[in-house]
């Protein structure tokens, strides 16, 4: 097509996609090197499997990941709920901006993740999470920078962590 990139990844229906292997940081690699496994392109969860795998990447350490997969709830997911998710996905790219010591990105992306959830109220019955905590949270890892990136994805995990833990 005229105008697009040479070589860009497209699906079927034209829209870009990114097919590049990427480090376990979520930065992206050489064309043809291997990268971590990726969250699929066609992954639709539901509001409590996004959780459950968002939590699991956080496990590991990857909020990358977690990211890609409250993404994809956010673009998925019923209208009046797709702020909420973009917002969740946004925390956990501020953390990955934590890991890949970046101060400044990780407090933008953090801010911008807690006004978006700011914008729903707990107890949201749907929610299995308390959404207050997760802005303080939020505005608390942006305010004051953190040396331990691991500990500031547990105080995220640990929020969405279903009652129970998992």
């Amino acid at each position: 097509m005229i105008g697009q990139p040479v070589g860009r990844d497209r699906d079927p229906a034209g829209r870009p996609r990114n097919a590049r292997p990427r480090d376990a940081l979520g930065r992206p690699l050489p064309k043809g090197a291997t990268g971590v496994e990726r969250v699929p392109d066609d992954y639709a969860p539901g509001a409590d499997q996004a959780v459950t795998d968002a939590v699991h990447y956080l496990a590991e350490g990857r909020p990358f990941h977690a990211h890609e997969v409250l993404e994809a709830r956010w673009k998925t997911g019923p209208t009046e709920e797709r702020e909420l998710w973009q917002g969740l996905a946004q925390v956990c790219v501020g953390l990955t901006h934590i890991q890949r010591g970046n101060a400044r990105g990780a407090a933008t992306l953090l801010n911008r993740g807690a006004d978006s959830i700011g914008r729903y109220s707990t107890p949201e019955p749907r929610q299995p999470f308390d959404l207050d905590e997760m802005v303080r949270t939020a505005r608390d890892l942006a305010e004051h920078p953190v040396s331990d990136p691991g500990a500031a994805i547990t105080r995220v995990a640990e929020i969405l962590r279903p009652s129970g833990g998992g």
